[in-house]
């Protein structure tokens, strides 16, 4: 059937609560097309959100109102995400006899013993992957638990703006449904990074058949830049992140103190791949991708490539979709890597 002529399916609305901003993607799709209906990126007070923890829901409720506001309205449910780093996930391999209700009982009884808090503390999830390689008998299965806290925050956040929020997700795995998007072909064995620059955190994925096999978080982010130029300009950090984003600095900012931070964020990335090659014989990236708020300076992809010897593209998720006519294209490809992980968040309404 022509693709023209197919329903579309509207998915849910992508929020990725960050440090500095909220991110929002509404996504729909047609046929095996995706198209993205509209975003948002609206700032947060610094004290919002401090190391992806909310401090303050009720600001965060407000700037997801203002993300609606920017993208239409018409918005009513949505997924979002808790940080990779306050997650905990295990492989584990139980007997494929198991009915539903005896699965989970025994994922239970298995959490328990090496989740170090309370069942009733933790929101605990899970999910078959297959029968394993070498117990025919025996499934895989992926658990994923984090404190109840962490994911009721973020309902009580989202609720509060007027959105149903459906799924609470981890962000790396909304990070790891933007790899086929951005991986065309035949990637076999082929080792992809994904660097996320984001305010307070850099973040290394790297992942292996579309799966991540390596993951490394470290406490180095754009909040440094957005201060030192601060302390310079006088410049409100929203304002700052705009300008950083658009390319708009003066001339003096980007010489003395946006060029000497690009040169500190290669050494950065540099340093985590150097982690993960000693972590275990692996070959050399095929391919590195840059992401959050800081993949935006101008010069930084060519400067990292130079420093690392491998190809370093900035991450667009959208260069392949259909844009609503209201969409600026211009805007979106300076805005495109804040938005990988709301992206991905979104993505997931399409999974079956």
């Amino acid at each position: 059937m022509l693709s023209f002529l197919s329903k579309q399916e509207k998915g849910w609305v992508g929020i990725d609560i960050g440090s500095s901003s909220i991110k929002m993607v509404a996504l729909s799709r047609r046929g095996k097309g995706l198209r993205l209906d509209s975003y948002a990126i609206v700032p947060l007070p610094a004290s919002a959100v401090i190391e992806s923890s909310i401090q303050d829901a009720a600001q965060v409720a407000e700037a997801i109102e203002a993300g609606i506001k920017i993208c239409g309205g018409g918005l009513s449910t949505c997924v979002a995400a808790v940080p990779s780093s306050a997650v905990i996930t295990k492989t584990i391999q139980l007997s494929n006899a198991f009915t539903d209700f005896e699965l989970e009982e025994q994922v239970k009884l298995e959490a328990d013993r090496f989740i170090p808090y309370p069942l009733n503390e933790i929101a605990l999830d899970f999910e078959v992957l297959g029968p394993a390689e070498d117990s025919p008998e025996l499934n895989d299965i992926l658990l994923v638990a984090c404190r109840r806290d962490d994911v009721e925050i973020r309902e009580d956040a989202i609720n509060s703006s007027g959105l149903k929020c459906e799924v609470v997700d981890v962000d790396r795995f909304a990070t790891e449904r933007v790899v086929s998007l951005l991986e065309k072909g035949d990637q076999e064995d082929r080792l992809v990074g994904f660097v996320d620059i984001g305010a307070s955190t850099l973040t290394l994925n790297v992942f292996k058949n579309g799966k991540i096999v390596y993951d490394r978080e470290q406490a180095f982010g754009g909040n440094d830049l957005s201060n030192l130029i601060h302390q310079q300009s006088g410049l409100e950090a929203g304002e700052v992140e705009h300008l950083l984003r658009t390319g708009e600095l003066s001339d003096e900012l980007k010489q003395n103190v946006v060029l000497p931070f690009r040169s500190t964020v290669s050494q950065q990335v540099s340093r985590s791949l150097q982690f993960f090659y000693s972590s275990g014989p692996h070959n050399e990236l095929s391919k590195l991708y840059i992401l959050g708020g800081t993949a935006a300076i101008e010069g930084l992809a060519e400067q990292m490539q130079n420093e690392i010897g491998v190809e370093v593209e900035v991450a667009n998720p959208f260069a392949g979709m259909d844009l609503d006519s209201k969409i600026n294209a211009g805007r979106l490809n300076q805005d495109a890597p804040t938005l990988v992980k709301a992206c991905g968040l979104a993505l997931r309404s399409f999974e079956g």
